[in-house]
């Protein structure tokens, strides 16, 4: 169930009303309130997975990204222009190579139901390749990820823009390991939103559910 349970998709919050309020205070005027975290995982089950259902690696594992997220109550809180909201709507973005040689961005919104999310994940990303369309979900906290998979990758760090401080996963190309699929993840978030402690915790349980897909 996601948390919190409210009409409103997002609203301005008194940052002394939660448990973030030191470090909103400590971290907001920051020039680099930005963290990056990089564990190694084992996505030997997503890859099984993959292949024996024919379904997208990717979106199999973005889905568990969203299903990881949606039991941290930090990721439902993001800063904006020195304020800080909640949200109670979850989506994953994803960056799609265009056919013209470009990118785009598609926000995809998380559901429970892994059929419902693996269909609107195929829709989009689909309309978006072959129209070139960008496609953008308002008012739903976005989990931001790129996958870079021409080459792999030990640990990616993101550039910092007050224009996006959603937290990101970023990610290279899976590698074989004897019998195992091991997959290094990059976990950028803003340091207002959740120390490193939640961060780490957020990366210990999405390798517990990725082995549990």
């Amino acid at each position: 169930m996601l948390f919190p349970n409210s009409k409103d998709m997002k609203k301005e919050i008194n940052p002394q009303e939660t448990s973030r309020y030191d470090a909103f205070n400590l971290w907001l005027t920051s020039p680099m309130p930005m963290v990056t975290l990089t564990k190694t995982f084992d996505v030997t089950k997503i890859l099984k997975t993959s292949k024996k259902h024919k379904i997208s690696f990717n979106a199999l594992l973005c889905w568990c990204i969203g299903k990881v997220a949606s039991q941290i109550k930090e990721l439902y809180l993001l800063v904006e222009k020195e304020k800080l909201y909640k949200y109670d709507k979850l989506a994953i973005n994803v960056i799609v190579n265009n056919q013209k040689g470009g990118i785009n961005s598609c926000d995809i919104a998380w559901s429970e139901d892994l059929k419902q999310f693996i269909k609107d994940y195929t829709q989009l990303t689909t309309l978006s390749i072959k129209e070139n369309k960008s496609t953008f979900l308002e008012d739903y906290m976005i989990i931001g990820t790129s996958a870079m998979i021409q080459t792999e990758i030990d640990s990616i760090v993101n550039q910092y823009t007050d224009k996006f401080t959603n937290p990101m996963l970023m990610w290279g190309k899976y590698r074989k390991h004897f019998l195992k699929t091991l997959l290094p993840i990059s976990f950028q978030f803003h340091h207002v939103q959740m120390d490193g402690g939640d961060a780490a915790r957020f990366l210990e349980l999405l390798q517990k559910e990725i082995k549990s897909l």
